[in-house]
């Protein structure tokens, strides 16, 4: 745990050091890493038996998490679009 929080401090250091400096070319490195992470991710869930038995519930389970998270997102976001705003522009007319 402390190993990966020094990783992270470190690189926080690194590019607040180096936040002058143009580095167009991070994003495709970061990008071609996150690729690689999520294949070497799939191969560690594909070679895992007890996950890929279970896949059908798993999935099951990430849909309907994934649905609430969407739509309680679009709620509270549409919730705070109205308080911001609709209600603002209503005072601003009666004004």
């Amino acid at each position: 745990m402390f190993i990966i929080i020094g990783i992270m401090l470190t690189g926080m250091l690194v590019g607040y050091l180096l936040r002058s400096k143009r580095l167009t070319w991070i994003h495709k490195i970061i990008t071609f890493l996150i690729w690689l992470l999520l294949f070497l991710l799939g191969i560690d869930v594909g070679g895992n038996e007890a996950i890929m038995k279970g896949l059908h519930t798993l999935g099951l389970e990430a849909l309907i998490i994934t649905l609430a998270a969407v739509i309680g997102s679009t709620l509270l976001a549409w919730g705070l679009w109205y308080l911001l705003y609709i209600r603002n522009r209503d005072k601003e007319e009666k004004a």
